[in-house]
Order: C-alpha cells, then sequence, then structure tokens
C-alpha cells in the first residue's frame, strides 16, 4: 500500500523518546519511518507524533522482521515512490536478524543516504537505552537533560486503597502501561489533570509499610481537585527520595509532609 505519493525524504527507526538526538534526524526530513514494537516505552504508540509536525508512518516490528534487507529497501520505495533521501543514525539496523547496517544501506539503495553521527549531551552520548537507564536509576534530571524535556508518563485513574484520604493525604492513583517507569520512590512532579497542569508530589512503587501492593499514586500540593476521572499525566521533574518502610503510618505521614516540603522548594 501507497503511504504517500510526495514524501521525498525519510527518517527511519524507532524513535522511542523522541529526544535530542532523535530530532537531529527528525528535522532532515519531511516524515518518519516508526518501527514500532511493543512494551518498555518512553514514548508510546502513536505519542511519538505528539513531539512532531512531521508525518509519521508506522511499521510494525512484527510485520517487517522476516525481510531481508534488500526486501526492507524494495518495500521503502514502494510505499513512498517519489523518496529521494533516506536519513538514519550511525547504528541503525533492518532486516532479518539486524542483517544490514546503516553502510549497507547506502551500498544497497539507489537512493541518498544521509548517516547521522553520534549526538552527545555534555559528554554521554543519547540513546533510549541510556535514558531509561537513568529513569530505572532514579536519575529523573539526567534523563530530562538528554530528552530536551520532562519525561512523562500516563494512566487512567483508579481507585486506591482508601488509605491516603482517610491517614495521610489524598492522592489520584493510576494505572499505567507500557511506559518505563523510573526507580521506586518519591518525586517532585507535575500533575496534568483535564488539561490543567498542577504542582504535585508523586509515589510509584510497592507500598511496603501498608498492603505491600504496586502504586502509582499523586499528590496535588496546596489545591482540593476533588474527584478525578478518566486520563491524567505526571511530569518527573526531580527524585526526593527511595522508597522504604516505615515503622508506623505516623512516621510514615511525617514522612510524607517532608516529602511535600521538598517538592514545594524544588517547583518553585
Amino acid at each position: 500500500m501507497q503511504l504517500s505519493n510526495d514524501i521525498k525524504t525519510i527518517a527511519i527507526g524507532s524513535f522511542d523518546g523522541m529526544h535530542i538526538a532523535h530530532q537531529t534526524l527528525i528535522d532532515k526530513v519531511d516524515a518518519l519511518v516508526i518501527i514500532e514494537r511493543n512494551g518498555g516505552y518512553l514514548t508510546p504508540g502513536y505519542k511519538r507524533s505528539l513531539f512532531t509536525s512531521k508525518v509519521c508512518c508506522f511499521y510494525h516490528f512484527d510485520t517487517i522482521r522476516s525481510l531481508t534487507p534488500e526486501a526492507f529497501i524494495h518495500k521503502l520505495t514502494v510505499d513512498f515512490p517519489a523518496l529521494e533521501t533516506i536519513v538514519v543514525g550511525y547504528d541503525f539496523h533492518f532486516g532479518k536478524n539486524k542483517a544490514g547496517n546503516a553502510e549497507m544501506l547506502n551500498t544497497l539503495s539507489d537512493r541518498k543516504v544521509v548517516i547521522v553521527d553520534e549526538v552527545s549531551h555534555e559528554g554521554i552520548a543519547i540513546h533510549s537505552r541510556t535514558i531509561k537507564a537513568y529513569l530505572r536509576e532514579g536519575k529523573v534530571e539526567l534523563a530530562n537533560a538528554l530528552l530536551g524535556r520532562t519525561y512523562c508518563i500516563e494512566g487512567k485513574v483508579i481507585q486506591g486503597q482508601g488509605l491516603g484520604k482517610k491517614e495521610l493525604v489524598p492522592t489520584v492513583n493510576l494505572a499505567v502501561k507500557e511506559y518505563q517507569l523510573p526507580l521506586e520512590g518519591v518525586y517532585a512532579t507535575r500533575t496534568r489533570i483535564e488539561g490543567k497542569w498542577f504542582n504535585s508530589v508523586s509515589f510509584l512503587g510497592h507500598r511496603v509499610t501498608t498492603d505491600d501492593s504496586y502504586a502509582v499514586e499523586t499528590h496535588i500540593l496546596d489545591t482540593d481537585i476533588g474527584k478525578v476521572e478518566g486520563e491524567i499525566a505526571l511530569q518527573f521533574v526531580a527524585f526526593i527520595r527511595i522508597n522504604k518502610k516505615f515503622d508506623s503510618l505516623n512516621a510514615l505521614k511525617k514522612q510524607i509532609q517532608d516529602d511535600i516540603g521538598s517538592a514545594k522548594k524544588i517547583l518553585v
């Protein structure tokens, strides 16, 4: 199926994160060919298109994984009949068992191929895997620097255990799928509810002091937002502390107040 008859320049990759390095490819083209996989995302699915004004065309990995390098290039010429230029990163691989690389693309294709060198930020090479590793370590400030934006996840509001509103502080609980989640702990965050952003402090991890269930929950600072439904978003601004167990609810409550104070200082 022909996607378009007038797209002349494309960039190919997974573009998970739409980070600073990805933008150097995106700036050079009319459209993106996004290799879609399932799981562990910085920017899942169609949400990549929210970070660019360029046309986004998706190939699901399972539908192309068995193609030889030659067959993959042929597919591009069929889907993009006006194609003149292909832009890829220096570490791009394609074809069955990743048999093709950027240099092979340049050799096999009769279109112009532009290979973009590695992009770094303050000496750190920018890759999606590096950003994910920083998130897993709770280093959200570093992850944000490589992304070129504040890391954000989205989730559906669900019913919590009810303890926060009664004994601690009211929170909004989220069911989050597909996203790479940061290290278990407490973060200074911003929460988007019905299109409006609020300063907040958020916890994600196992509730080791109470029922040990896994939760992603956010407390809105200095605002009574009432009942919340539907989809909300969390931006991770800064890491405050790791998840830990407390001897009592009173000890946990005191710590939460300290966390709120820390978040307010960060989010001024």
